[in-house]
């Protein structure tokens, strides 16, 4: 067996072993319900409020629409939450009609959680964001059944989740400045980049703070020679590791990236699947995992596992999410390097509650489950 194989190989059984041991505005654009025994499930388009204008390299937003999920059998309820990325052609709708037929799936016994992500993977391919929203529902089904939180599902301290970073959108150097100064509890910052006033902006922040920074390019620098002078070059100011340089698809050129640049590399668009991961080891030094890629909490512990093997760092990111898809997110942070989980910070009116910042830490309740609760009327 060669080496990759048998690293791969490697990472799929000590992923088995984590999860088998454990077997303001409401849009009702479109509502899902089924009733079979004591299933019902429902689903709500939910329009997230940002606080300020959200750009990155490739677009700005003031709103986001996730899919909220509530699912209830034998009179347990439980959530899940979507967060379309329309880079992979989703949408709430798109992620809607999934669900409306991941039905049948539904239906069967959900104490069987990882043959029905695997039924659920195997549905269509793609809208991995509507895959988490289930996934994350099923599992939270299950510990609330169980009477457990759902880190202690997965035998993970509480008391270990990591810090999270704070993330900085694309704005004229002033807003940046005073954003990075609107929060001085945040040990690191993450500033979007990839656009032509990177360094103006980068030189702003630095102005104003000497905490430490990770960039995220989301694929914005098109050339590996402009790649690695920009890193080269923010390296020298503080900066400690960039996401996603270059589009996802120039795999030669960030290896050709790797060899060069004087800190990390993070692949961000370039993973999803456990499969991706492989390739991604002799491009680039981590990755970053998130649920509304990869399609839910099974997935994302496989993929750590298969990394490790591979000797990659982890990092575990978010889209704008409400609490609900935060809280499961930093369920995970305890088996990560860094953890980017800030979407329900940016927006104003979260639709769950029930997870506490204690500075720039997530703190985890002893709660069934997520352990949150809606605060809007039921869907």
């Amino acid at each position: 067996m060669k080496r990759q194989e048998f690293l791969k190989t490697s990472g799929l059984i000590i992923a088995s072993s984590l999860i088998g041991n454990c077997q303001g505005r409401v849009k009702k654009e479109k509502e899902v319900e089924a009733r079979k025994g004591a299933l019902r499930l429902s689903t709500t388009i939910y329009e997230l409020q940002l606080r300020q204008a959200w750009t990155l390299s490739r677009g700005t937003w003031n709103t986001r629409r996730n899919v909220l999920v509530r699912l209830e059998k034998d009179g347990v309820v439980a959530y899940g939450e979507s967060a379309p990325i329309p880079r992979y052609n989703e949408s709430a709708e798109s992620n809607q009609e999934f669900i409306q037929r991941a039905l049948p799936v539904l239906e069967k016994d959900l104490w069987e959680y990882q043959d029905r992500w695997r039924e659920l993977e195997a549905l269509a391919p793609g809208q991995n964001a509507a895959k988490a929203a289930l996934d994350m529902a099923i599992l939270d089904w299950v510990a609330k059944s169980l009477g457990i939180p759902l880190y202690r599902f997965f035998g993970l301290d509480r008391n270990k989740t990591l810090p999270t970073t704070f993330s900085i959108g694309i704005d004229t150097v002033e807003v940046m400045q005073k954003t990075a100064q609107s929060v001085p509890a945040f040990r690191r910052l993450k500033i979007k980049v990839g656009v032509a006033d990177d360094k103006k902006h980068i030189e702003g922040i630095r102005a104003v703070t000497d905490r430490p920074l990770v960039v995220d390019a989301n694929e914005g620098w098109k050339d590996r020679q402009q790649a690695l002078e920009m890193i080269n070059w923010m390296a020298e100011r503080g900066v400690e590791f960039v996401e996603q340089p270059m589009p996802a698809a120039n795999l030669e050129d960030h290896r050709w990236l790797k060899e060069r640049v004087k800190i990390p590399i993070m692949a961000d668009e370039s993973v999803h699947k456990i499969q991706d991961v492989p390739a991604l080891a002799s491009a680039f030094h981590g990755i970053n995992i998130k649920l509304m890629k990869c399609g839910g909490l099974q997935e994302a512990l496989r993929l750590v596992a298969v990394a490790r093997a591979h000797g990659l760092k982890l990092m575990i990111g978010c889209m704008i999410e409400s609490s609900l898809a935060i809280a499961a997110a930093t369920t995970l942070t305890p088996l990560f390097d860094y953890a980017d989980l800030d979407g329900n910070i940016l927006i104003n009116n979260d639709p769950f509650r029930g997870l506490t910042l204690d500075g720039d830490r997530w703190l985890l309740t002893d709660k069934p489950g997520l352990g949150v609760e809606p605060v809007i009327p039921e869907w």
